[in-house]
């Protein structure tokens, strides 16, 4: 087809520096490379959102960020979910519309608009015991309501997509999986001088594991704790993400096995220092019981490092046949397979190597032409 409006949910492309929105940067900035000339993507949000993040999309002509009028922000965020959206897309020309965070606005579909929706993990069916329970049956409801009112679903891995066929009742033909691509820069060197002020900033040693995520139950990080244990003296981890309660979890079983000083907590990270600090690191370890995909696991293996996680869900998907997965609950598994991943261990390099092969599935325009196609063929 020729010229076409692509409208995105974009409220986390603007107000979230990791997770979903860095899914949605990507995605987008990824499209409007690939996409034909005579098309616009518009970005609807319920207001600007942060500088920073919206300095992270590419500057094109054919991307364009549309906030509601409206001034009162609960006036905002139900326009978002509501009548208010389609009707400035019905306005504005849009014929497909893609909910990047696992929802669609009320009245789409009676709309004319296409719905496409990515759903990027069933978490809360699955482990309802990591939310509150309102929060279980609020998103439970919303997940439901989007299958109904959706077109087409993206899951990010298969093992979201059979969770969907299984939980949500989606026949199986509604469903593509097209993986999750991350940022290029993770696959470059940082500059020499950011590495050192980096390492100098945050006190970090010269050897440790590396762990990404939020600091939460379900991460599982207490684990890779224990697992220090079992590790050379000099051997630290270093953990980066927003803390919740369970971080303290975290600091006092460091604390009771001796291990205070060699657990580092970290918060707030830049970009351009995270990226650093996968490339200062040794191993990168990924404890998660339960993910969707594992983003942080294709960050690990472009910045080179070898990659121990968890089985149970869908890591073994993202980290490919060489990297290493144990048991969710195997202090001493997880502490033989980073051992088995550290500096100078047989056969580590070939294992690098191997998996950086095998994430080339999940680069950029590879991962927007899939989403190209499902557009095409809806349109």
């Amino acid at each position: 087809m020729t010229k076409a409006i692509i409208g995105f949910d974009a409220k986390r492309i603007v107000r979230n520096a990791t997770g979903l929105g860095n899914y949605g940067r990507t995605l987008v900035n990824d499209l409007a490379a690939v996409s034909p000339a005579d098309w616009q993507l518009r970005l609807y949000a319920p207001d600007k959102g942060r500088d920073d993040l919206r300095s992270r999309l590419v500057s094109s002509p054919r991307l364009s960020l549309v906030c509601p009028e409206a001034s009162l922000a609960v006036q905002r965020s139900l326009w978002r979910i509501g009548r208010g959206i389609v009707s400035d897309m019905q306005r504005d020309g849009v014929s497909l519309f893609h909910g990047l965070s696992g929802e669609l606005p009320r009245g789409l579909r009676e709309s004319g608009i296409k719905g496409v929706v990515t759903i990027h993990d069933l978490i809360f069916l699955r482990h309802p015991e990591y939310y509150h329970w309102v929060d279980a049956k609020l998103y439970a409801w919303k997940f439901r309501y989007t299958c109904r009112e959706a077109d087409h679903i993206i899951a990010i891995s298969e093992r979201t997509r059979q969770d969907i066929i299984e939980l949500g009742h989606v026949r199986p033909e509604k469903i593509t999986v097209v993986y999750q691509s991350c940022d290029a820069k993770y696959a470059g060197r940082p500059a020499d001088a950011l590495l050192m002020q980096v390492r100098r900033r945050y006190g970090l040693p010269e050897r440790f594991v590396l762990s990404v995520g939020t600091i939460e139950e379900r991460k599982n990080l207490l684990l890779a704790v224990r697992a220090l244990c079992h590790l050379p003296a000099d051997v630290h981890l270093v953990a980066v993400g927003r803390p919740t309660a369970y971080a303290k979890k975290v600091s006092a079983e460091a604390a009771r096995c001796g291990l205070g000083s060699r657990v580092h907590l970290l918060s707030g990270i830049a970009d351009d220092e995270l990226a650093a600090l996968y490339q200062l690191a040794e191993v990168f370890v990924y404890p998660s019981r339960y993910e969707g995909f594992g983003i942080p696991v294709i960050e690990a293996i472009h910045s080179g490092l070898p990659v121990v996680a968890c089985t149970g869900s869908c890591l073994e998907e993202a980290g490919g046949p060489d990297s290493l997965y144990v048991s969710p609950d195997d202090v001493e598994a997880l502490a033989h397979a980073v051992s088995q991943m550290l500096r100078g261990s047989e056969g580590r390099e070939e294992r690098i190597r191997r998996s950086r092969d095998y994430v080339r599935r999940f680069e950029g325009s590879d991962v927007a032409g899939q989403v190209m196609d499902i557009y095409r063929q809806l349109l």
